[in-house]
């Protein structure tokens, strides 16, 4: 099926599926068949087809057609468009066909028509696509330099510096219509064209006119248009128009004048790029077009045609061309879908490859399940295991039995006890022979898994000493000594080299630690299972790292940041999922409320209630020092403030990250007995404290923070049988800010606020794909979750079924994988 003809049809469904109402595509079908002509007609070289052609399309106006009659017409151009891809020279007519009956249009007006009886320049090869920049005319070292910084080297490069939006231009209207407003467009003649100085400001002032009237044009700091512009010319404008003094006028609009090319910079769907200094929107649109028209042609399409035609995406070259500059929003939304769809799907592609490649790299040793001392373990427990606790148990244990590599994602909301779950494997690793390993994103997290995790043990055990940094157990394992060992950088080096020798000779079964554990100088004598806690803060590369301290671990990976299931299986494909949808019993509903600034009074008043009733208080600052970039008060500043002026009468204490680790112990140890009051705090601790006796929680410039982060906040409080709340501040939230904050007002459900994080968030955003060593997504959105399953589904199937990209089919497609993953040796 041809481009255009395809384009049609989706355009008559669309129409019908809206009753007929002319609202398929913006401008009315009219407009569109008039551009979908001129491109049908420019594909026939038969010059006397050409004028049937036209012919056929010279009386049809649908706008003016009663709307019971519309259906009938729509039914003529499916039967015209069938003509149309039926003939030779790719359109050609059926000469029988009545052409009384046929569906017409009007010819296009100049303005939106580009030169069909000039020769298309022929396609430049494949080659020049990896050019540099300066290969092209007007780009000179200087501008190549400019350039680099935007990530554009080659050719191929320009082709996927796709816009940043489009800025619809193509409606056009009559000056006695115009209204003051953006996005407007007129074509006009100049009657006059002269400098002029509003403000002392050398500018250029036009005087525009067609048949309904005159309106002035007013380009402000740029006295050059005057000699590029002249009276008697037909142009086109596009822009924003003001009411200055009662009169009409267009500001610094765009502009172009009227011949027989197409339009680039009015008139049309403009695209507006992402700049740099010295780049100016203009030039870079004019260069693009050309870019674009000579070169788009030379795109090879990797994407395999059985996938394209099954999921009914358009070709590269075309999607390339449509993403610059589109013919129409549905031509647009096309390419997007087409482009969008590439990038998940190598991005899946390229982590089903990951975890082939570990599982297969060597065989795992497998961890059989101690049933006894697993008994044990779940009896001494203060609770029983949640539904969603123990089968995401089994699927573990299922996967440690194994001697393929385990690598599994455990999800689970704050507070749902997703430690106490690895706890359960950690033992059966450790009963086995081998040693385990915990690594968490920061020391305040680290020294919480190490405090949770020795307080289960001490309920196992018979007796508990501690010497040099390691703790050791007796009565947990029947046979020898059970010993755990914190391993962090902030530690006493003496202390740090003598834990890493106990690690490397097997003394110690369980070392709990920081980015410290993977460190070059840390050896183990036999890991076999490696947890990583808040998976999303560590690259690729650092999970690898860990994996490589054994031989072939098993890997479980831990996350409190609720992740879609469909963007969790992306993300996160080369691992297996388990997840922990579901509270302990007892768990308290965190009553939240969102307050203005002068409320900030009343919030104080209610700590100092909840303080007097012997309950302790969070206030998180986004700063650990003043910044006069960021407006936001910070932990420092606050502490003083609060401690001297608010709350002289309580025992206060602050935490950041720019505290020693004996600082930070000190600190939370106060703070866990009872001994501070208030703890004034950066995002420090957004994971990993556990202080049941901490009911109330503010959270200062909450708008800075993303829906995820403020429910991971909030989940450090509502620990205990207490009631508790959180209260958000925010001085002046922008439109987006004021959406989140009414969402975690009235939401508890940290997976129901992922999803609308995503929503808000825009592309890639969510969590970062570059630190979770992942390709970027220029055109992709996460929360496009139709496409992401899409290509999700096309991969798996694709990879079962040449999970090397072998076949001569999937050559185009392998080249373009290892271009898009060099790093992924598995491919080679």
């Amino acid at each position: 099926m041809s481009l255009p003809t395809e384009r049609l049809r989706s355009v008559i469904a669309l129409e019908k599926k809206k009753g007929c109402q002319n609202t398929a595509v913006i401008g009315g079908l009219d407009k569109f068949l008039a551009k979908w002509a001129v491109e049908a007609a420019s594909t026939i070289n038969d010059r006397s087809v050409l004028e049937r052609f036209r012919k056929l399309l010279s009386r049809f106006e649908y706008a003016a057609m009663p709307v019971e009659k519309r259906s009938a017409a729509l039914d003529g151009l499916t039967a015209l468009a069938e003509a149309v891809e039926g003939t030779p020279n790719n359109i050609a007519l059926n000469k029988n066909q009545n052409q009384s009956e046929a569906p017409v249009v009007a010819e296009p007006p100049a303005a939106y028509r580009k030169k069909v009886t000039q020769s298309k320049a022929p396609a430049a090869s494949p080659a020049s696509l990896s050019l540099p920049v300066t290969a092209l005319k007007g780009i000179s070292e200087a501008t190549a330099v400019k350039f680099k910084k935007l990530g554009i080297a080659t050719v191929n490069d320009l082709l996927y510096h796709f816009p940043a939006r489009h800025v619809d231009y193509s409606q056009t209207a009559k000056i006695s219509s115009l209204l003051p407003g953006p996005d407007q467009t007129i074509v006009a003649n100049i009657w006059e064209v002269r400098l002029t100085t509003p403000g002392g400001r050398r500018s250029t002032e036009a005087i525009l006119g067609d048949e309904t009237g005159n309106i002035r044009a007013l380009w402000f700091n740029n006295p050059y248009l005057v000699k590029q512009l002249r009276n008697g010319d037909r142009v086109v404008i596009s822009g924003r128009v003001s009411d200055w003094k009662g009169r009409l006028v267009f500001e610094s609009p765009e502009w172009e004048k009227l011949e027989e090319k197409e339009l680039v910079h009015t008139g049309r769907l403009v695209p507006v790029y992402p700049l740099t200094a010295g780049l100016f929107p203009r030039a870079v649109r004019k260069l693009m077009k050309e870019v674009v028209d000579g070169f788009s042609g030379s795109l090879s399409d990797y994407l395999p045609s059985d996938i394209r035609q099954h999921r009914g995406l358009i070709g590269l070259s075309s999607a390339v061309s449509q993403a610059h500059f589109p013919d129409d929003e549905l031509s647009k939304n096309a390419a997007r879908v087409r482009l969008a769809f590439d990038e998940l799907f190598f991005l899946q592609l390229g982590v089903l490859a990951r975890k082939r490649a570990w599982q297969h790299s060597q065989p795992a040793l497998a961890i059989p399940t101690d049933n006894t001392l697993l008994n044990r373990f779940l009896k001494s427990l203060a609770f029983t295991l949640t539904g969603a606790q123990q089968k995401s148990l089994n699927e573990i244990l299922s996967d440690l039995k194994r001697t393929e590599a385990m690598s599994r994602l455990l999800q689970g909301e704050v507070g749902s006890g997703k430690t106490v779950v690895a706890a359960g494997a950690i033992l059966m690793a450790i009963s086995a022979g081998f040693q385990a390993a915990i690594m968490a994103p920061t020391e305040i997290l680290a020294e919480q898994h190490f405090r949770s995790l020795t307080r289960m043990l001490d309920l196992l055990a018979t007796e508990k000493q501690a010497v040099d940094g390691i703790t050791s157990y007796l009565g947990i394992l029947p046979d020898r000594p059970f010993s755990v060992a914190l391993l962090i950088g902030d530690a006493k080096e003496s202390g740090k080299t003598a834990i890493r020798g106990r690690i490397k000779t097997g003394e110690v079964d369980l070392v709990i630690g920081t980015h410290a554990l993977i460190q070059k100088d840390v050896k183990f004598k036999k890991l076999g299972l490696a947890v990583i806690d808040e998976q999303h803060r560590f690259g690729v590369e650092q999970r690898l790292s860990l994996r490589q301290k054994g031989t072939n671990p098993h890997i479980l990976v831990m996350t409190a940041t609720p992740i879609p299931r469909t963007l969790a299986l992306t993300l996160y494909g080369d691992l297996d999922l388990s997840v922990i949808n579901e509270l302990p019993p007892g768990r308290q509903t965190i009553k939240t409320r969102w307050l203005k600034p002068e409320q900030r009074s009343s919030a104080y008043a209610f700590i100092r209630k909840q303080v007097d009733l012997k309950q302790q208080a969070f206030i998180i600052c986004p700063l650990v020092e003043e910044s006069e970039a960021v407006q936001a008060r910070a932990a420092t500043a606050e502490y003083e403030n609060l401690k001297q002026d608010v709350f002289p009468e309580f025992r206060l204490g602050l935490l950041h990250g720019r505290m020693s680790a004996t600082e930070k112990d000190s600190v939370m140890g106060a703070f866990g007995t009872g001994k501070l009051d208030i703890l004034v705090s950066t995002p420090v601790i957004e994971v990993g404290i556990d202080v049941p006796n901490a009911t109330v929680m503010l959270i200062e410039s909450a708008d800075r923070f993303g829906l995820s982060q403020l429910h991971q906040f909030r989940g450090r409080v509502g620990r205990g049988t207490e009631q508790s709340y959180c209260m958000l501040l925010a001085e002046n939230p922008s439109e987006v800010a004021n959406a989140r904050l009414a969402v975690i007002e009235k939401t508890q459900d940290g997976f129901v606020l992922a999803e609308e994080d995503l929503k808000l968030r825009g592309p890639g955003e969510f969590f970062g794909t570059r630190q979770s060593g992942l390709p970027d997504l220029k055109m992709a959105k996460l929360s496009d979750v139709p496409i992401l399953e899409m290509a999700r589904e096309e991969a798996t199937k694709l990879f079962q079924q040449d999970p090397g990209l072998k076949k001569p089919e999937h050559r185009a497609l392998y080249d373009e994988l290892i271009h898009i993953w060099p790093q992924t040796g598995e491919w080679s």
